[in-house]
């Protein structure tokens, strides 16, 4: 049975952030809420596959699997006593060089290097030990909202209008701040924020330590937390990971806490007495708020965090990309029968090659397109329609459905001009009164093709008694040629007028 295409993509991004990115098996692992023997299986798979990143654009999720999981060797490895091996680990002089070479000598074909010290750090971390975290400089970055926010005055400065979030944004190493106001927290606002912060600091973070906010993470779980799809590809846009804090645990975003404290100490409470009417006024104290608290001195280091974030942090970060981020919500949906996927904010369907009926598929909905992804790839894209109604691709039709679309009424018009005015008339005039003019189809091709059987002069003889009879639709034409009709002169009507009468009372009664 295929892996669904969650699974797929979180494979994806294991190669993504092992191989391109160069991440530990751990960093990945913690980054994509995945045990690490998962991650070291994936990526051994790979290697053994010759599979290497980037992929071809060409591959997609079946041809993936099928090249990853193939039949796994047959090993059979006894299993080290990590209990017995920590404990020998307190003595002196005592590694876990030693102690691998002493359990090779017992199974010489047990485990490897690397992976006994790997499944030992994996024992170790179940102990749930506290340690001290220790943050290297332009990794990390910590994410969060004030849980305080900022209220926005109407004009009279007496109603408050709404209360602004407040993001903030804290390096690891040296904990440069930015903050920020923003309307809501909505998935826009997040976004935008991200993008402010990656400007003010000049550079892109490798990590972005976020906690389980929706924004950020799409459902919060402690080993398998999803991220936003938008979130994860705004971050692969910068170069950039997400790593989930786990929930319920306060260490692991311990900066962020800090961080969040300080700009409700020294921005939140040093502007509590100004009322601000909109966002960009608001935001130009916030700058000199953040501009005066990086600028001052630690208390117990040397230096400040602006000095030590341009001389330790910055150096260590990655580039900003040319461009920023096309900002794009994704969301699945099932293809209908019609071979149309509904974007429902605007009620607007989207074609896609009809073999995909009844498949579900990924959109991806930017402001200026809607593309629509299948197993990794791009199946369809349109511009974006903002109101009700349907963009249909002509190469998405099966064939029968194809060759009907190519019929529009001034082409079935000015076919049926061809065998004179008469026909012509009539043909558009039973489109003109069908309610959409594609019901009509049908029916004017009906009566074109009367012509093969009857001749083009019969037609047209037909087609003008049909528009003298008010008669505009097939079965009038066709029982006009059947009877002959069409062979007879038009009588001419008489008019009828009022007879002289006695009781016609007439206009001067009323005078």
């Amino acid at each position: 049975m295929p892996r669904p295409h969650t699974a797929m993509r979180k494979i994806r991004e294991v190669l993504r952030l092992r191989l391109g990115e160069g991440l530990s098996h751990r960093k990945v692992a913690a980054a994509l809420g995945l045990p690490t023997s998962t991650v070291t299986g994936y990526v051994q798979r790979a290697q053994i596959a010759g599979v290497t990143w980037p992929l071809p654009p060409d591959m997609d999720d079946e041809e993936l699997e099928s090249r990853l999981f193939g039949p796994p060797p047959a090993t059979a490895r006894s299993k080290p006593d990590f209990a017995k091996i920590h404990l020998q680990l307190k003595g002196k002089g005592v590694t876990l060089t030693l102690l691998w070479l002493e359990y090779r000598e017992s199974d010489p074909d047990g485990y490897g290097y690397s992976q006994f010290c790997e499944l030992y750090r994996r024992w170790r971390a179940t102990t749930d030990l506290v340690m001290r975290q220790s943050h290297k400089a332009g990794e990390k970055c910590f994410v969060d909202y004030s849980g305080t926010g900022i209220p926005i005055y109407a004009e009279d400065l007496t109603t408050v209008d709404y209360v602004a979030e407040l993001f903030v944004a804290v390096m690891g190493a040296s904990s440069y701040l930015y903050a920020e106001a923003t309307r809501s927290q909505e998935l826009f606002w997040w976004i935008s924020s991200h993008e402010n912060a990656f400007a003010f600091f000049g550079a892109v973070p490798r990590l972005l330590i976020v906690d389980n906010l929706r924004s950020g993470v799409s459902q919060a779980h402690r080993y398998e937390p999803d991220v936003n799809p938008t979130y994860a590809e705004m971050a692969t846009h910068y170069g950039c990971v997400v790593m989930p804090a786990r929930a319920y645990r306060p260490r692991d975003k311990a900066k962020a806490e800090a961080g969040v404290l300080f700009a409700q100490r020294w921005i939140l409470a040093r502007l509590r007495r100004r009322r601000f009417t909109s966002l960009e006024e608001a935001n130009a104290a916030i700058a000199v708020c953040v501009a005066e608290l990086n600028a001052r001195p630690y208390k117990k280091m040397p230096g400040s965090r602006v000095e030590v974030f341009t001389s330790v942090d910055l150096p260590a970060m990655g580039e900003l990309p040319e461009y920023r981020y096309d900002f794009a919500i994704w969301k699945t949906a099932k293809v209908g029968i019609d071979y149309h996927v509904e974007v429902r904010e605007n009620s607007h369907y989207y074609s896609v090659p009809h073999r995909l009926v009844g498949s579900r598929v990924e959109l991806r909905i930017s402001a200026r397109c809607v593309e629509v992804f299948h197993s990794h790839q791009r199946v369809a894209s349109h511009l974006r329609v903002f109101g009700p109604g349907h963009s249909t691709e002509i190469s998405h039709m099966p064939i029968a459905h194809r060759r009907h679309a190519e019929w529009t009424p001034e082409r079935l018009v000015q076919w049926a001009a061809r065998t004179g005015e008469a026909t012509a008339a009539l043909v558009a005039g039973i489109m003109e009164r069908r309610p959409h003019p594609e019901h009509g189809y049908r029916s004017c091709l009906g009566i074109m093709r009367l012509s093969k059987r009857y001749g083009p002069e019969r037609l047209e003889a037909a087609c003008t008694r049909a528009l003298a009879l008010g008669s505009y639709n097939y079965r009038s034409v066709s029982s006009i040629l059947a009877k002959g009709l069409d062979a007879r002169p038009l009588s001419t009507p008489v008019p009828r007028t009022n007879p002289e009468h006695t009781n016609l009372r007439g206009a001067g009664y009323y005078s």
